[in-house]
């Protein structure tokens, strides 16, 4: 369940911050007014002179709040996960303890007869 909700959270944290990113590029410099007091053309936009700066700003702020939640919903899910065991063996079972079976004894091998 905790990493289900860790997706989800990670996904809407990532298409927010997509979000903010296009939504900041979009929006006007405060020196974009002056430009088009002299006929640049710059005022025209699709929510009208001033609808826009508006609208923009606060969708922004919506969603940089939602960013900022999920950033903290994140650390926090981070955090809580279940701590793994320090070490490969601590969660290994021990095995019982056997006595290793009597070598053979070993024959003598050509190798052996080779002179130095």
């Amino acid at each position: 369940m905790g990493d289900y909700l860790f997706s989800l959270v990670l996904t809407v944290h990532v298409l927010v911050g997509l979000g903010v990113i296009g939504l900041v590029l979009v929006q006007h410099g405060k020196g974009a007014d002056m430009g088009a007091a002299f006929g640049s053309g710059a005022s025209g936009s699709l929510f009208g002179a001033s609808g826009s700066a508006n609208f923009l700003s606060r969708t922004t702020a919506v969603l940089a709040t939602v960013f900022f939640l999920t950033s903290l919903g994140l650390s926090f899910l981070a955090s809580n996960k279940p701590a793994a065991p320090g070490s490969v063996m601590e969660g290994a079972q021990t095995a019982p303890a056997t006595t290793p079976a009597p070598a053979a004894p070993v024959e003598s091998s050509p190798a052996q007869s080779i002179p130095k």
